[in-house]
């Protein structure tokens, strides 16, 4: 294993161990868009483990999990899950010793009408691995410990998506509402001091007439 590797590797699981110390979670801050309503997650897979581990993130985060009888839920669809390696390094003998395992989903959230909350979209996620020739078995094993992690950065990935839409659309909503009091704001109440103009007195002459 080389040092570039080793230190690719270390760096996340340190920054990891340290926000886990530190008390942070993502699901404590996540924003969920207004009236999602009970919420159901289908894949193409009906035994995904990505789609298990968004289920229960959004129960954890507060979202209503839809039941078989649920008939208006709001679904978030993983239209497609792809995994594939690409050599990144060759040994000696010309036989690959380093991949880049990547990562791909495709999901979009619907309204029970079918409406886009957030649109279809993609996101795609790569990490390096060592490939021992010699040893395939320790390779395999190493490769299923990546995907685990890749699978739960992916759920944090398409939370913050969700997130990131639910803020924009508080947002709207706020500037929306300070834009329909704005006009009866601007208005100046009247003075009750002030003189009408038509009651104000025409100037006097100067002239006298005889």
């Amino acid at each position: 294993m080389t040092l570039r590797t080793l230190l690719k590797r270390a760096i996340p699981v340190a920054l990891a161990l340290t926000l886990t110390a530190c008390g942070f979670h993502l699901r404590s801050a996540l924003v969920l868009p207004p009236d999602l309503g009970p919420v159901r997650v289908v894949s193409v897979d009906r035994y995904s483990p990505l789609a298990e581990s968004l289920a229960q993130a959004l129960t954890r985060a507060g979202a209503v999990p839809a039941t078989e009888e649920t008939t208006d839920a709001t679904v978030l669809d993983l239209i497609a899950e792809r995994w594939g390696d690409r050599p990144i390094s060759l040994d000696e003998l010309g036989r690959a010793q380093e991949y880049s395992l990547r990562y791909a989903v495709t999901f979009e959230l619907r309204r029970p009408d079918g409406s886009a909350i957030v649109p279809r979209q993609t996101i795609e996620l790569a990490r390096d691995y060592v490939s021992n020739p010699v040893q395939a078995i320790g390779t395999e094993g190493e490769r299923e410990i990546l995907q685990g992690e890749m699978r739960r950065e992916m759920v944090a990935s398409v939370l913050r998506r969700l997130d990131a839409v639910a803020r924009r659309a508080t947002e709207q909503a706020a500037t929306q509402a300070d834009q329909a009091v704005a006009p009866g704001a601007e208005a100046a109440p009247d003075d009750p001091t002030a003189t009408p103009a038509e009651l104000t007195p025409p100037p006097t002459s100067d002239t006298t007439t005889p």
